[in-house]
């Protein structure tokens, strides 16, 4: 697993942990200037039921756009909260 250095903190990358601001964050590189930045996203009060099969047709419909949106800007993918909140909902990911 990848480390870097986070407001003078040693952090994982790219590994999803519960906490912080928002319902979950995760750490990241961003690769163009190569500093390592912090990708907040979930509401914290709400449980998303990822497991039922209805629920999650039902997001990706929603959010399949929104990335298609993120995708357009040019703006670098994995520092986006839409690319990790749909990581996360992919069946068998573990949080």
């Amino acid at each position: 697993m990848a480390k870097g250095i986070y407001k003078g903190r040693s952090v994982k990358l790219n590994k999803v942990s519960r906490g912080g601001v928002k319902k979950v964050k995760v750490f990241v590189r961003n690769r163009k200037s190569g500093r390592v930045v912090k990708v907040n996203f979930g509401a914290k009060g709400m449980s998303i039921g990822r497991n039922d099969p209805e629920r999650r047709k039902s997001f990706f419909s929603r959010f399949k756009p929104i990335l298609a949106k993120a995708k357009r800007s040019g703006k670098q993918l994995n520092t986006t909260p839409v690319f990790w909140a749909m990581k996360t909902w992919r069946k068998g990911f573990k949080l």
